[in-house]
Formats: structure tokens, sequence, C-alpha cells
């Protein structure tokens, strides 16, 4: 992979322009060493009042292929985000992916394979990674300084009403606009990530809150590679007002993580890590999602770039979350318990 000097602009096109993809706007206009160039969907006005006045709005392949851009931003629906992050290795570009890296485990090893064989970064958004108490406590748990765990539990219980859907009918499709693929997926990332490997899962899941195809409630349970057990539970058909949160039980106390906040931490002798001031929850309006954990997933991928190395949720470690949500999709679907493929 080409190391980018710190002289030089790091020239960026965004795909899908539209809510994530200006999230993505404003946030790189506080990345130093990074310009916008171009950008599909969307339009001139809302891209000006992002700070980018003068980059130039075209289609989703001129992007793409565009000389001067060095790195895509995929920010379409979830289940096109495979083809267009294949196209662009192939065009020799690397890619930031909103999350999921893709919605089934082959079109996620295909990535990988992708991103090995043109030789540049794909990353995943997983801005939730790098909240001041999750860094802390992922630190923690690999120092061994909270102990085992025995019980992680995750919840997504949200609200999305009728016009949330019918205004992308992507949205009531599976896998892409499932509650667990599409609203649980940042917090399944976290405790995979914290708690390591998933060995198998089983699974349930139903449509009780809109007229759909996708999944509206999911519930599973895992058996970790540690030993331990998770349990994971996604809706957007429960009332409005409940933050996602994520509780881990360990062999010596408790840790409750919201979004941006510690609910509960309950570690003898180890103090409490500071929390983040800037995270919002998107638990009633996906719009209410701020740009700070963008910025700082942007940081790291142009760190990364500068520096020639991988960038810390690169395409390998992206697809592990994929195969795990895969895998929950069939323990559901089939009513058998499925084991988790690395």
């Amino acid at each position: 992979m080409r190391q980018h000097t710190t002289a030089e602009a790091i020239g960026v096109g965004i795909v899908g322009a539209g809510s994530i993809g200006t999230t993505h706007a404003r946030a790189l206009h506080h990345v130093a060493g990074t310009t916008l160039v171009t950008y599909s969907g969307g339009n001139p006005e809302t891209m000006s009042d992002c700070g980018w006045p003068s980059a130039r709005q075209c289609s989703a392949d001129e992007v793409i292929d565009h000389p001067e851009v060095d790195v895509v931003a995929i920010c379409t629906p979830s289940q096109t985000h495979a083809s267009l992050t294949l196209a662009a290795t192939a065009a020799g570009k690397h890619a930031v992916v909103e999350k999921p890296l893709a919605t089934t485990a082959a079109d996620a090893d295909r990535i990988v394979a992708a991103a090995r064989k043109h030789d540049v970064l794909v990353a995943m958004v997983a801005q939730r990674r790098f909240e001041p108490e999750v860094a802390a406590v992922k630190q923690l748990l690999d120092s061994g300084e909270l102990g085992g765990i025995r019980l992680a539990v995750t919840q997504v219980h949200w609200s999305r009403d009728d016009d949330y859907y019918q205004a992308a009918p992507w949205r009531t499709t599976m896998p892409a606009g499932g509650s667990l693929m599409n609203q649980g997926v940042h917090n399944v990332d976290l405790l995979r990530w914290l708690c390591g490997p998933v060995d198998a899962v089983t699974a349930q899941q139903a449509t009780l809150g809109h007229d759909m195809a996708a999944e509206d409630t999911t519930v599973a349970t895992l058996r970790l590679a540690s030993g331990g057990l998770g349990l994971i539970s996604t809706s957007t058909a429960t009332p409005p007002g409940s933050a996602a949160t994520l509780t881990l039980h360990t062999s010596r106390g408790t840790v409750e993580l919201g979004q941006g906040e510690i609910l509960r931490w309950e570690i003898p002798g180890v103090p409490r890590p500071a929390s983040s001031a800037s995270v919002t929850s998107g638990s009633a309006d996906p719009a209410a999602i701020g740009i700070a954990g963008h910025v700082t997933m942007w940081q790291e991928v142009m760190a990364a770039l500068r520096e020639g190395r991988p960038c810390a949720i690169d395409a390998p470690e992206a697809a592990r979350t994929v195969h795990l949500l895969d895998a929950i999709y069939q323990a559901a679907e089939t009513g058998t318990q499925v084991e988790v493929s690395s």
C-alpha cells in the first residue's frame, strides 16, 4: 500500500451524499490534510454548507474513477456496499465503508480478498470503538484488570416509524433493513471487539411493529470462544427513548456502557474511566447522531494512510462482524445453532 506523505492532501470522493454522506462531508471538514473532491447524489448547496463549495457533483462511477480521488467513501444503502467497494478497490482506490461492510459473509470475504489483491485500505465505519470509555474498557479487558467475561448483553431497543421505512424502501428488505443489520450493527461490533470471537449462535426474529419483509426485532444467544455467554436483542418496534446499552458481567464485577457514557461501574479497585461529551443517541431519530465519531474515524483512516499501516477497523476486522451478523440471521432462519466462521 502506497504511503501518503504529510505534505500531500488526500482526495476523497463520496458515493451517496444523502443523510449519512452529509455527515461524512461535515466530518471531513475537520480532518487536516483532506479535501472532498467529488460526490454523487445530494446537492451543491448542501455540500457548500458542509464546507466544500468546490466539490464536483457527478455519478458514482465518476467518483470512483476520478483521478484526484484517493479514498472513496461508500455512503449508500447497505445492500450496495459490497459491489461499490469492490469497484473502488478494482480502480485502485482506498475505501471507507459505512456500516455494515457487506450484508453477507461471502461478500465480506470478497472485499477482504480484493483489498489484499489491489493493495488498498478498506475500512468500515465503526466510530463507537473510539469513544473514550469504550477504548478504556477494551484496554482494561485486554490487561485482565476487569477479569474474564462471563455474560455480555447488548440491547438496541429503538423506534422507527412508518415514514422512516417509506422514505427508503430498501430498509424494508432483508438482510439490509433488519434491525440487527441496520440498527444493531454498532453494538454487535462492540460486543465482539470487547469480548472476543464468538463460536456459535442461536436466534429468533420477528416483524412486530411494521408491515414489511424485514425483521424489526431479533434476539440471539452467543457462545464466546472464551467460554462466556452473550445475549443480543435489537428492535425498531419499541417505544422511543431507550439508548443502546452494552453490559459486561465479568469475574470481577459489572460494567454497563450507554452511548457516550458509563451507566454502571462496579469493579472494585479499578477507577471509572472518563466518558464522552459529544456522543448523541439515534434511538428515536437517526439524524440525531452527530459528527464527532466520524471525525475520529476519518482521522484514524488518514493516519493509517500516512503511516503506511493497517487501519484499526480494516477489511478483515470488519468482515468478522459481518460473519457474526450473518450467522445470527442463519440461526433465526433455520432454527438451529450456527457455528460462526472466522
